[in-house]
């Protein structure tokens, strides 16, 4: 006999296809470096933010064990899509491919593999420990979640920040300038950006599950 289905709440549903989404976008997005009046950061920062807002809406919706199972799945869209990248640059491109793509393509989505480890712990130790402080400075109460957001989403990406350029070019290159540099500019972005994204995503999750 078949068994039921298990009940699975529309918020939750479109936030993991979002977050999956995401997981894979923003590599490639950070491929290109962005200048917003004096702040310049990678542009991958934009997915990962938005891994950010859904790991704090989801841990206010569905509570902090459905957020922290929600990054662990994270790991197979970003593995699958590491993996995928890795076959299609290791096949022959088409002779008659147009040039300037051809060569550029290996350039925006080939990652060595330092720094690809180094995505891969920046990753899961930033977005679990974003869930751990929002879900902590709620004491149950629920409240100020845009200022609960903010506050995770800072700290969480300042841990992304020293993990993963440290991992991805220490002792190669000077990472004290580019550390900060981007530590800056994401904090910046992360008090500009997330407590109203993080307010709408939780409104709207509430609406789709009413």
């Amino acid at each position: 006999m078949e068994k039921p289905a298990l009940p699975l709440s529309r918020s939750l549903f479109v936030f993991a296809l979002l977050y999956g989404g995401m997981v894979c976008i923003a590599g490639v997005l950070g491929a290109k470096q962005v200048a917003i009046g004096p702040l310049k950061v990678e542009a991958g920062i934009f997915g990962f933010l938005i891994l950010v807002i859904l790991g704090s809406a989801t841990a206010e919706l569905h509570g902090r064990a459905v957020a922290d199972k929600l990054v662990r799945i994270g790991f197979v869209p970003l593995l699958v899509s590491m993996a995928l990248m890795q076959v299609v640059l290791a096949l022959p491109a088409d002779p008659d491919m147009y040039p300037p793509l051809k060569e550029a393509f290996p350039i925006v989505v080939g990652q060595g593999g330092r720094m690809m480890l180094a995505g891969l712990i920046s990753y899961g130790t930033s977005q679990t420990l974003n869930v751990l402080i929002f879900a902590k400075l709620s004491q149950g109460e629920g409240r100020l979640v845009w200022l609960r957001a903010m506050i995770a989403s800072a700290a969480s990406q300042i841990i992304d920040t020293l993990l993963f350029i440290s991992i991805s070019f220490g002792g190669e290159r000077p990472i004290l300038a580019l550390m900060t540099g981007q530590m800056i500019a994401k904090v910046v972005l992360s008090v500009v950006l997330v407590p109203w994204l993080v307010t709408a995503f939780v409104a709207f999750g509430r609406k789709l599950d009413a």
